[in-house]
């Protein structure tokens, strides 16, 4: 496979800047476009604002590549079909530099940033039958074949996550459907689905959703709107350079970067939500891959804002980062209600806005409430 040097990024077709590497490889190197600079918005508010120059990423926690950028690549799952379509073709992909990864995901990633010059791996075709995708994807996983792993990354669009996924369109959107791992038991769809209903209960913005053959749980894309654009999306592992590696986060810091990059009080509030649904309900998958962001148009001033994008991935995880959360609550990972309201106060959510806040979650949660500190 030819060695990627140089990428063009898109967004819908318009070339937001171009992608290199320092003369020793190790490095990425980008720099806007002068025509997006003048019409555009920062694609990273914090690592690539929005001004001419050149940017160099850093060495970690990345290995030279953009935090940004590493959000359009596959990880876990995905991560593991890469590897083993490169195999069948005699390719070790430890020997990919990201803007191979990049270019491999060319247009068929999640979100709205494209790579130009695309490097096509293999042609493949979508696939709408999911029993047969989960069968596939079950049969890769336990190493009983990988003739398949190019067709499942495909159809998973280059998804994040450990586990399988699909992405398809019928009359009624764009959806991401989720399939079983080998871990799973058999009616975590069914698990999914029910969460869900119940986080909305709680006043949390969730995706529309719905049972695929009754057993596979599929959400709409939140990176597509309602008129097929894509948007832009970051997660706050994208936004705020951290590795899903090195789970260090605080939903302190989580609250503080949603006031600052929408300047919203209604997002801050459902962030605060997030925050004691998960801890409510013992999903201990709270990542900073699990919370994203988006770039919307304002319809009145046409200005490009920032917005926090519905919740996802949401369930039962009890096994977390070693029986922990991967974000604490004020420093700790077993907060009281002191805690909870503490880092309410920090981003100016009055005490009282807090506690109407908990008695609305803990009600909606009723019997999936696991948590029992507050």
């Amino acid at each position: 496979m030819k060695k990627t040097e140089n990428l063009k990024v898109m967004f819908r077709g318009q070339t937001v800047g171009r992608l290199s590497l320092t003369p020793d490889n190790r490095l990425n190197v980008f720099e806007y476009d002068k025509s997006w600079i003048a019409g555009g918005f920062s694609i990273s508010p914090l690592e690539l604002p929005l001004r001419p120059g050149v940017f160099i990423a850093k060495a970690q926690p990345f290995y030279g590549n953009f935090s940004v950028f590493e959000d359009s690549l596959p990880d876990g799952y995905g991560r593991y079909l890469l590897h083993k379509a490169l195999l069948r073709k005699g390719i070790n992909d430890s020997d990919l530099s990201s803007l191979d990864r990049l270019a491999l995901v060319g247009d068929n990633g999640m979100g709205a940033l494209t790579y130009a010059p695309a490097i096509i791996l293999e042609h493949e075709d979508a696939v709408s039958d999911f029993d047969r995708l989960q069968q596939i994807a079950l049969e890769v996983l336990k190493e009983q074949q990988d003739n398949d792993a190019g067709l499942l990354l495909y159809n998973s669009g280059n998804s994040g996550g450990a586990r399988p996924k699909a992405v398809f369109s019928d009359s009624d959107g764009h959806w991401i459907v989720k399939f079983r791992h080998t871990y799973d038991p058999t009616d975590i769809g069914v698990q999914e689905y029910s969460y869900n209903e119940i986080a909305r209960k709680c006043g949390i913005v969730v995706p529309d959703f719905r049972l695929v053959n009754g057993r596979y749980f599929a959400s709409r894309r939140f990176d597509i709107d309602c008129d097929g654009k894509r948007l832009h999306t970051a997660t706050v592992g994208g936004l705020l350079c951290i590795s899903l590696r090195e789970p260090f986060m605080d939903y302190s810091n989580l609250l503080a970067l949603t006031g600052y990059i929408t300047q919203s009080r209604e997002d801050v509030e459902q962030m605060y939500r997030r925050m004691l649904f998960n801890y409510f309900v013992d999903n201990k998958d709270d990542h900073c891959k699990n919370f994203s962001f988006y770039v919307v148009r304002d319809s009145e001033t046409g200005a490009w804002r920032w917005r926090l994008a519905p919740a996802y991935d949401l369930t039962l995880c009890t096994e977390g980062y070693n029986g922990e959360h991967a974000t604490s609550v004020n420093g700790t990972g077993h907060p009281e209600l002191s805690d909870f309201i503490a880092v309410g106060i920090k981003i100016k959510l009055t005490e009282a806005r807090c506690r109407e806040i908990i008695d609305e979650v803990r009600s909606g949660c009723g019997d999936l409430i696991r948590y029992s500190k507050i």
